[in-house]
């Protein structure tokens, strides 16, 4: 399982397209962050990261699919998962391998943002003066979300050997995941029906650990999820084998 890791791990390192993806998402966060004046920090007049931690989820829909599109729809494009699938490991030890590469990249994109904190622990009046831990909450929410949608773009490329059409899933399954469940829960009159489809979603549960409060609910939730999507994988991977 480790071999698969690393090997897993080190094929992304090697690739272009995984330095290109994080720049791009970092340069995204740097202009929405600081120049675009209907997010700037600047422009809002207050030390803290809320417009951050709001616009980065919409921003991992696009870089955690572009991430893990490759983890089987490439292998089985170039005819690799063969060796895999004959390997003494099972369909979930492979899944897990992956899962767990993508999350480790997916950390270093989100590592080289601490300097936002930085900037806004410095430039406050007076010095220092930041929430840090709404701020420590919500980078453990922005996490645990990175790991839901890892989850989801794995699925989605267990599904096809098309790099495109796995992408378009991942991102519509992200999408729906994080505001679907909000936006259908509006159609209902009932207060229960409304309760449960929000609580269904992500963006509840994101929203609950971004305002620094750990509640072991929401951490059920994201290891519920992940769990889900693992099986649906491994359904995926499973059927085509036989």
């Amino acid at each position: 399982m480790y071999a698969v890791f690393k090997r897993e791990l080190f094929s992304f390192l090697n690739s272009l397209m995984a330095y290109i993806t994080i720049g791009v998402f970092l340069l995204a966060c740097a202009l929405l962050l600081w120049f675009f004046p209907d997010t700037s920090i600047l422009d809002y007049g207050y030390a803290e990261l809320g417009s951050f931690f709001s616009l980065v989820p919409f921003l991992f829909m696009f870089l955690v699919p572009a991430i893990t599109i490759r983890s089987f729809a490439e292998e089985r494009k170039e005819g690799t998962y063969v060796l895999l699938a004959t390997s003494p490991l099972t369909d979930l030890q492979i899944i897990v391998a992956k899962y767990l590469a993508c999350v480790v990249l997916l950390l270093f994109a989100l590592i080289p943002t601490a300097v936002y904190y930085y900037s806004i622990y410095q430039l406050g009046l007076p010095k220092g003066n930041i929430d840090s831990g709404a701020v420590i909450g919500s980078y453990l929410g922005l996490f645990l979300l990175g790991n839901a949608f890892t989850a989801i773009g794995i699925f989605a490329s267990s599904i096809t050997k098309n790099q495109v059409i796995a992408f378009a899933v991942a991102v519509f399954l992200c999408f729906f995941s994080f505001s679907g469940f909000d936006s259908a829960s509006k159609l209902f009159e009932f207060q229960f029906l409304e309760g449960l489809l929000v609580n269904l979603g992500i963006n509840e549960h994101y929203q609950s650990i971004s305002r620094g409060v750990l509640d072991t609910r929401d951490l059920v939730y994201f290891i519920t999820f992940v769990a889900l999507f693992f099986g649906l994988s491994k359904l995926a991977i499973g059927g085509r084998k036989w």
